[in-house]
């Protein structure tokens, strides 16, 4: 909603949105000093830049028609952000959340496989250290089928909140 605060906050996105998860972990460790913990900074550090994007696209791509109404019947700034600007950028942040938890998917695999002891990721590498490949393309599926229907529930929350216009 604010241009200048877009235009100043851009570059500090665009510099830690392409940092890969692996280059987040051991900083993670070493701050956090708690490997699930660290595990779950990752996830969130790598997955929140998608969401974040997309939100502050589809709240600068509201109709101005929509908020000059909104300011004509002297609508206040939070219900203004609640009943015009939130239901028009919905589907754009919800477009970022599919995103993100396609990212978050892959992380979480990554970081269990880093960290170990439990998780999907864990039991890939697991399974990879004991040479059986059956159980690695299995774990592979499974992934991808997660991942398919995570997406997918994303999808039709979307489909809920875009109106045709």
């Amino acid at each position: 909603m604010s241009p200048l605060l877009s235009k100043a906050l851009d570059p500090f996105i665009q510099i830690l949105k392409p940092i890969s998860p692996l280059a987040w972990m051991p900083l993670a460790l070493y701050t956090i000093k708690d490997s699930s913990l660290s595990a779950i900074f990752v996830i969130f550090i790598c997955s929140v830049w998608p969401m974040l994007v997309n939100t502050a696209f589809g709240v600068s791509a509201v109709r101005k028609e929509w908020i000059n109404v909104a300011r004509t019947l002297e609508v206040g700034n939070i219900r203004r952000a609640f009943t015009v600007i939130l239901p028009a950028a919905a589907p754009t942040i919800l477009t970022g959340m599919r995103i993100s938890i396609g990212i978050a998917w892959l992380v979480i695999v990554a970081a269990e496989m880093l960290v170990g002891g439990t998780g999907i990721g864990y039991f890939v590498w697991n399974e990879w250290n004991n040479l059986s490949i059956t159980n690695v393309i299995i774990a592979i599926f499974v992934i991808g089928l997660v991942g398919m229907i995570l997406d997918q529930v994303l999808a039709r929350f979307t489909r809920m909140v875009t109106f045709p216009e």
